[in-house]
């Protein structure tokens, strides 16, 4: 049962990481592009 919950909450831990590093990255490709980044949580160009 222990197996069983370590995977839950290490696939819980990866899955949060990933979505913090693709925000990220997101955010990275905004200002590339010129635009900002909004805080409702997508680019806005202008």
């Amino acid at each position: 049962m222990g197996r069983l919950i370590r995977l839950v909450f290490f696939t819980g831990i990866a899955f949060i990481s990933g979505i913090l590093f693709e925000r990220s990255h997101q955010k990275e490709e905004c200002a590339a592009a010129g635009g900002q980044w909004a805080r409702a949580g997508f680019c806005v160009g202008e």
